[in-house]
Parts: C-alpha cells; structure tokens; sequence
C-alpha cells in the first residue's frame, strides 16, 4: 500500500523542466530506489517532496494526505524526515546538539528536555556514534557526519526518511556498513526511498528503483528489471548490472 504518491509532479526553473510530469509511489515498509544521471532531477524530486520548494502542476500526498504547499517542518512533522546531499550540520556543534535539534523541532508534539535528550542518545547509539556524541562535526570523518544527518532525522521520529546520496564518498567497507545501516532503518518500520549512485547499494538493498533522466521518468521496476532495461542502460549504467553484483 502506498504511503507515497506523486501525481503529474512538475517543477521549472526558467526555461527547464528539472522534474516532468512524474508519477511515483513509495509502498509502506520498503526500500525504494531512486537513480539517473547527474541534473536528472532526483535531488530536486527530494525537494518538493519535503517542502524545500514549491511546484506546480502536479500533487504528492502522504498516507492519502496532501502535501504540497505545506512548509518542510510541518510535512517533517507529519512523518517526512530527510537527509541532504551535501550534509547540512553545524559543524562547530558537538554531535550530541545536532541531533538534540531533531528531538526537539521535528516532531509534532511539545518534547521535554529529557525527552528529547534520551531521543537523540538513542538515535546516536543507533547509528553507532555513541562514543562521538560530544565531538564537534567537523572533527568527524565524512562518514560519521552522514551518520550523525542521519541520527539526527530519525530523531524526528520518522515513518519515511529520504536519503539523499548517503554513501556518496565513503570507501567500500563504508558502503557495506552504510547498507546495513539503512536495511535497520527499514526493518525499524520506517519507509525509504533514496537517492544514490553506488549500484552496489542501490541493487543490493532496493526492493524497486525509479529512474529519471532529464526531468522525467524512464523506467521503474525491480532491480533485475532496471539492470536488464536497454534505455537505462543507454543513458545512465553503461552496461549490464545484475542485482546483487
């Protein structure tokens, strides 16, 4: 069942159609994958969803709910928590604080200190960075930093979360932590859909992956099926990919 739908979603800037017409869903529970080339809109989908922009035509609705239009801290807090391509923190903050911020602002109701304090805790332990909590960002590595974006999102406490090139940067043992790390996510009850240029990742842990190029939806399938499709092969994978390789 969907907990995600665009109808007709579109998005201009000048002259440019960076999203065209796109139909998506996103079913309650899975992993769903969002790939294309470079400028194929993908980041820019993620911002309409949660609010970032505004757009017109089109419609997104969440559990059956309407969204567009609204703010980004009031569809976060319906239950839309994001991270950032390029990881948005303040780097002078210890961890701890960052994620402290989620506890308190993105959930609908009014946290107590205490409250808040054991949700980032718990957050932070989740994601491994117990040890780091009071260490400020920017003395973290690259990876720790996308971990603490992402501990601070599920803070909000979330019933989907975008990610956004998470493991864009990191080294192949990172990667395979990083993958375990979002099938977690998952197996928690939370929704995802990311964005993400490591295949390994994307055909390891999709169950379906969405295609854009230029703006506009080019396949949609299982990742058998996207790794076999002629057209995106042509313009994104440049060969063959087989899931799980």
């Amino acid at each position: 069942m969907p907990i995600l739908e665009g109808h007709g979603v579109t998005k201009h800037f000048g002259g440019l159609a960076a999203v065209s017409h796109v139909d998506f869903h996103v079913d309650q529970g899975e992993i769903a994958g969002l790939i294309g080339p470079n400028g194929a809109g993908k980041t820019t989908l993620f911002n309409l969803i949660s609010g970032a922009i505004p757009f017109k035509p089109g419609e997104i609705r969440f559990k059956g709910q309407k969204i567009n239009g609204l703010k980004p801290h009031k569809i976060c807090r319906m239950g839309i928590s994001r991270t950032f391509q390029e990881t948005k923190v303040f780097a002078d903050m210890p961890a701890f604080q960052n994620v402290l911020m989620g506890a308190f602002f993105g959930t609908p109701t009014r946290v107590s200190g205490a409250d808040a304090a054991r949700e980032a805790t718990q957050a932070l332990e989740f994601v491994g960075l117990s040890a780091m909590s009071a260490t400020p960002i920017k003395d973290l590595t690259l990876e720790n930093q996308k971990r603490v974006e992402v501990a601070r999102a599920l803070a909000t406490k979330p019933e989907m979360l975008l990610l956004d090139e998470v493991m864009a940067g990191l080294n192949p043992a990172e990667i395979s932590e990083a993958m375990e790390l979002v099938t977690r996510i998952r197996d928690r009850g939370i929704t995802i859909l990311m964005v993400e240029h490591v295949m390994k990742a994307i055909m390891g842990i999709c169950e379906r992956i969405m295609v854009l190029h230029h703006g506009e939806k080019i396949a949609e399938g299982t990742c058998q099926e996207i790794a076999c499709n002629k057209k995106v092969i042509e313009v994104y994978l440049g060969k063959d990919v087989h899931a799980g390789s």
